[in-house]
Parts: C-alpha cells; structure tokens; sequence
C-alpha cells in the first residue's frame, strides 16, 4: 500500500493522499482502535479539527489536527463536512467546502466509528434517582428497604453501579451498555449485592484514563477485567515506587513516552502499537530502543514489557484524583 501511494503521488497527489486514508483507517480498525484514536486520525489526516457527537450515549470527542484532544469552543456549525452515524454526527470543523480528501476521511472514519459504537448500543443509565441509587449501595440499609428501591426503579434480576470519574453514581440494567464517560463499572449482580457492585466500581475508576497523550488509557474500566491488577490500588504510594519515579522522569523530557508504551504494552504487536500511534513500523522500533536507554530497562524482553505496564498502571494511580 505504502508503494502504491509513492507511485500514486507522482501522478496524482489526491489519489495518493486517499490511498494513504484506507491504510491509515485500516490500520486503526485491525488495532481495534476505540473512538479517541478513530477522531485522532480523522482530524491529523484532513488537518482541521474532528468531532463526534453521540448525546444518546453521552459521548463527546473533539480532536486538533496536531493529535491533542480539546473542549468544544463553539456549536457546530452545518457548513462543516460531516456524516450522520444513526444517533452521532461525525464532523470535520472546515470552513469554505470540504478538501479534496475530506469526503474519504469522513467515510472510513465514520464507518470505524460505527463499528465501536455497534458495541455500545446501550443508552445513559436508567436508575437515576440519586436517594434511590445510595440507598442501594448502602450495606447498612435493611434488605427490604433495597428490595423496595428496586422495584421503584425497575429493577429486577441483576444490575451493575456505575461511578464516574466525577463521583456520581448510577446503575445499569443487566445487558445495558455502559455510556462512553471516564469511569469504573463495577460487575452484573443481584440487587441485594449492589454495594459490593459499588464498591468494585470505586476500584476499577481509579485506572481510568483521560485518553490524553499524558494519560493514555481507557476511560471506561470494567472490574471484571482489571483482575490482579485491582490489587495495585493498595499500594500505599504509587509515586515512590522507583519506575514510576524514572518514568516520570523520563517522560518529562519526551513526551511521547507515555503513549508509546501504552501502546506497545497493550497491543499484540508493534506493527499494531505502530497502526496506533500512525507512525511506521521502522519509527516506533527507534522510539522502543530510546525508551529502554531512558528507563533503563529492555522493553524488547516479556519482562521488561510487563515492568513498563506495571510503572503506567502505578503512575496513573499516583496521579488519579477518583476517589
């Protein structure tokens, strides 16, 4: 594909600019890239800002063309390029007309976008009441006072709590997708077993991640999956462990680090890490042997991969203001 587009680009330069599009998203969609990166590259391949609306799921992602996320600084406006994807919009903030790439980028970017938001069909939470909710995590409350609660709510079977990052509390309905919000999702339990739910929610929230180039990660944590790793919220202080001392160190003056070894340590290959981070393969070989110079161990090594996740993991938890 690269060779393609090199051909390309001496006989038609947006011929060639569309042909690097399809490897980009391509890349993307094989790496299982979630929705920050998927607005990341539609915005660093049409240089302009990119943004995704979802109010249903409660999903709001605006990106520069530089890769850094940022807040929304104006409404959106109808002349920009964009695609509906059933309840989201997908747009490029251009003024003047779509450039000559643009209608590419929207459309494999709107169609990777489609196939994460096919897995997050579930709306915002349906119990919402918040004497209602507390009440229901409240181990102290009598059984019948919960049962009571529930039923209120319309719940029955199982549900799970939901904490954000913020402190607010909510639950899920049993098969109900959680909203794509930073926050913790404790595991699908009976009623009667929602504070142990809750509780589970309050551990998995400390590892979530703003998604920045700082503090990569994910911002929805599920406690089902976090498994031994939950125990690392134990740790007394994370910041005084010596590699997140060096990390943080080293990070400081590169400041890709952080997102590179997030991506090498939780992709099954580097030619995947790289699709990631849209760098080439060759670039993100560099970048590896520069990081293991500067934290001083071998990140080519199973081992020294699993001290680099452990020292991101603790780093992040040093950092988090999730209570």
């Amino acid at each position: 594909m690269k060779d393609l587009a090199v051909r390309l680009a001496a006989l038609d330069a947006d011929a060639s600019a569309a042909v690097q599009v399809i490897a980009y998203s391509d890349g993307l969609v094989e790496a299982g890239a979630g929705l920050q990166s998927i607005v990341r590259g539609a915005a660093v391949l049409s240089g302009c800002p990119a943004r995704l609306d979802d109010t249903a799921r409660r999903v709001h992602i605006r990106m520069r063309p530089d890769g850094v996320a940022a807040p929304d600084p104006a409404p959106v406006s109808p002349d920009w390029p964009h695609l509906d994807l059933g309840t989201a919009g997908l747009w490029l903030e251009r003024d003047g007309g779509p450039g000559p790439v643009d209608a590419m980028v929207l459309e494999r970017a709107a169609s990777a976008a489609r196939t994460v938001l096919d897995r997050t069909r579930g709306r915002a939470p349906v119990a919402d009441d918040p004497a209602m909710v507390e009440l229901l995590i409240d181990s102290s409350a009598a059984p019948e006072s919960r049962l009571r609660a529930a039923r209120l709510l319309g719940l029955s079977g199982t549900a799970s709590v939901l904490v954000t990052y913020a402190g607010e509390v909510a639950l899920l309905t049993s098969g109900t997708e959680p909203p794509l919000i930073r926050g913790g999702l404790g595991p699908a339990v009976p009623v009667l077993d929602l504070p142990s739910s809750w509780q589970a929610a309050r551990v998995a929230v400390r590892f979530s991640a703003a998604g920045t180039d700082d503090d990569p990660g994910d911002l929805l944590v599920r406690h089902d999956e976090l498994g031994s790793l939950a125990v690392l919220v134990a740790v007394p202080d994370p910041g005084s462990v010596p590699d997140v001392r060096v990390l943080e160190q080293a990070a400081a003056s590169t400041p890709w680090l952080p997102t590179t070894l997030h991506a090498v340590t939780t992709s099954s290959s580097l030619r995947a890490a790289a699709a990631l981070l849209r760098l080439h393969h060759s670039t993100l070989q560099d970048r590896v042997t520069q990081a293991s110079h500067l934290l001083g161990w071998n990140l080519r090594e199973p081992h020294g991969l699993l001290r680099a996740r452990l020292a991101l993991t603790l780093r992040h938890l040093h950092r988090s203001t999730a209570a």
